[in-house]
């Protein structure tokens, strides 16, 4: 499945064919190709690695450091690429991906597939060179389990997909103390835990006004399978769940009063926010978007505002534990 067929959105005709005419005319720019990678994506995971890097608390070369740094984040471009070749058949039919290089027409499936591997090989082999082979380990781990395991069989096949796929999100911390110290403590995979448990009402959140697209592309999102009022109470129960796994560093020493401060007002409001999902009617009817990603009706505003407030908790809860760590507060 070198360059999978492309089924346009059937509410937009021209959706994949101008796009496709487009790139005829022209090669794909080096953006495309970072596109493939998913810099957004990219960035959270860059800034959970150096959180677990910086926590180990072990002393490193900055060099070697910046290096391993690097070689997580071109492992999760690597990631990026495989998901944006395998999926460009569901991408090209939903309002939200459609316009990726593959399903666009601007990048061939080929190149993308062949960008993934040079990538993966090139981060994970250079990671254990230049750090140790259990940091290495995790990586290639990582990029498996999201491009085989998520990618491959769970998006498509289960309604759990993100409950499970989430892991490979929830790794590059635990891969950053590794780089640094050459293992991988209980404090470690707190870290790992915390995005783990975060990633359910973070990305069912989005679901929720983004269903539609889901339906028509095949995927067993939540909101699919089970409707909008199951996966609001699955986003309340995993909040609950959330608050006391994030509070959970202080106590084994990882983070200090501070984070403790930060960790329990930020989850007080998390699950506010979750509670007003609950409670309303976001995700019943038709999609509720005006446009952008951030853009909804009044019906899905409380969809909305836990998705965007849990990209803010999760950047504030690392962000606390590097900067404690940094000052020489935690453990």
């Amino acid at each position: 499945m070198l360059n999978p067929a492309v089924s346009p959105d059937v509410n937009d005709p021209n959706a994949a064919s101008a796009p496709a005419t487009d790139a005829a005319r022209s090669p794909a720019l080096w953006t495309d190709y970072l596109m493939l990678m998913k810099p957004r994506v990219m960035s959270l995971v860059v800034f959970t690695a150096l959180t677990g890097l910086v926590c180990a608390g072990t002393p490193m070369n900055p060099v070697l450091a910046a290096v391993a740094v690097l070689c997580i984040a071109v492992g999760a471009g690597a990631s990026g690429a495989f998901n944006m070749w395998y999926d460009a058949d569901i991408d090209g039919r939903m309002r939200r991906t459609r316009s990726r290089p593959v399903p666009a027409g601007r990048v061939q499936g080929a190149d993308a597939l062949g960008l993934a591997i040079v990538l993966s090989l090139l981060s994970v082999m250079l990671l254990a060179m230049t750090t140790n082979w259990l940091a290495a380990g995790l990586l290639a781990f990582t990029i498996f389990f999201y491009a085989v395991v998520y990618t491959m069989w769970l998006k498509r096949w289960t309604v759990q997909n993100i409950v499970v796929g989430g892991l490979a999100g929830a790794l590059p911390p635990a891969i950053g103390w590794a780089a640094a110290s050459g293992e991988a403590p209980l404090n470690a995979w707190l870290m790992v835990l915390i995005i783990f448990v975060w990633t359910p009402p973070h990305f069912w959140a989005l679901s929720l006004y983004t269903s539609e697209d889901y339906a028509k592309a095949g995927i067993p999102m939540l909101p699919v399978v089970k409707g909008a009022r199951s996966t609001r109470l699955q986003i309340l129960i995993y909040s609950l769940v959330l608050f006391p796994v994030c509070q959970a560093p202080f106590f084994t020493g990882l983070g200090s009063w501070a984070y403790l401060a930060v960790s329990g007002l930020g989850g007080a409001v998390f699950l506010v926010l979750a509670w007003r999902l609950f409670r309303s009617q976001a995700g019943e009817g038709a999609d509720p978007r005006n446009g952008q990603l951030y853009d909804v009706k009044a019906g899905a505003v409380d969809a909305r505002n836990l998705f965007a407030y849990s990209i803010l908790y999760l950047f504030a809860l690392f962000a606390t534990l590097l900067a404690e760590r940094m000052i020489g507060l935690g453990a």
